[in-house]
């Protein structure tokens, strides 16, 4: 529980528990949650956008207006549009990204499920995916939901953080360690 306390810290976490307290009582957390990730993937998806959340030169009606056209275009209604509004009104739309991954933080622990960040050389193929849920499932005893990212630089192997925990496979950790081995012995 300590881990998941520094997640849900700061304005991020204040607003998203917020939030998931009023998605709760109205019984639209998934409908929610939908709303934020598919926010989330709009504002991953857009310099243009970033700038409009990170940028202090916009001011806060400009914001309110800019939001409010494209939750109306992305069909984002209800409490997340009310939510979202506020969060421009209050000028935190800087935070946003840190309280959607804080509200998918809570809906997880309220479902009683981890994710888990898996990085690897390649991106896995879907036997993969099913065969390392299966492995992250038995180990920790939860459901465990794999957020995947593809990383070059890992050259092979896997790195898996769940919570505090990671276990580092990836050859480039091994070379390191190599190297520094080699360097103590010459």
């Amino acid at each position: 529980m300590a881990g998941n306390q520094s997640e849900i810290s700061g304005i991020s976490g204040r607003y998203a528990s917020a939030l998931f307290a009023l998605a709760l009582e109205g019984k639209a957390v998934d409908r929610v949650l939908k709303d934020l990730e598919g926010f989330g993937a709009m504002l991953e998806g857009s310099a243009d956008l970033q700038r409009l959340v990170s940028s202090p030169i916009f001011s806060a009606e400009q914001q309110v207006d800019a939001i409010a056209v494209l939750l109306k275009k992305a069909k984002i209604s209800g409490l997340t549009a009310n939510f979202l509004g506020l969060v421009a009104r209050n000028r935190r739309l800087f935070a946003v990204a840190g309280m959607i991954k804080a509200f998918q933080g809570l809906v997880a622990d309220h479902r009683g499920e981890v994710t888990a960040e898996v990085t690897t050389a390649a991106k896995l193929t879907a036997a993969q995916l099913k065969s390392l849920q299966s492995t992250l499932n038995s180990a920790i005893g939860k459901k465990v939901q794999i957020a995947q990212a593809v990383d070059a630089s890992v050259l092979g192997g896997m790195v898996v953080k769940v919570g505090s925990r990671m276990i580092d496979t990836s050859l480039r950790t091994k070379l390191n360690t190599l190297k520094i081995a080699m360097k103590e012995v010459g």
